[in-house]
């Protein structure tokens, strides 16, 4: 499976990114999910948020993530871009693609990833009043 994480500060590029992907004949899914600052935490208005990162072990633990998603399903790629630094409300923080032969295998693998990621990487968000 080709993997691909992208810790940046720099704002996600979700255009050049779909620019960038190269589709195989034997994938007849393509799922990308765009996860977006919202303006409210815990009941409060908010700017945005701050993320940090202990971005050796986030790759590390991406990498057992992804490996144990290539082992439950069988998909040929997966990108996976998140945001560090300052994220306010309306811009991206994460863009997750995942390609598989069918919707039902992209669909699943994205949203175990995304859930499993929150709660074993280790990047911390904090809110921007």
């Amino acid at each position: 499976m080709q993997r691909e994480v992208i810790l940046t500060h720099d704002p996600i590029d979700e255009g050049a990114l779909v620019r960038s992907r190269s589709v195989s004949t034997v994938d007849g899914a393509v799922i990308t999910f765009l996860g977006v600052v919202r303006d409210r935490e815990g009941g409060g208005l908010i700017r945005g948020l701050h993320y940090t990162a202990h971005e050796p072990m986030a790759r590390h633990q991406f990498g057992l993530l992804m490996d144990a998603l290539a082992a439950r399903w069988p998909v040929h790629s997966v990108r996976l871009v998140h945001r560090l630094g300052p994220v306010l409300a309306g811009e991206a923080s994460l863009w997750v693609e995942v390609f598989a032969p069918h919707r039902g295998e992209a669909f699943a693998a994205c949203q175990w990833l995304i859930d499993e990621m929150k709660k074993v990487v280790p990047i911390w968000k904090a809110t921007i009043a």
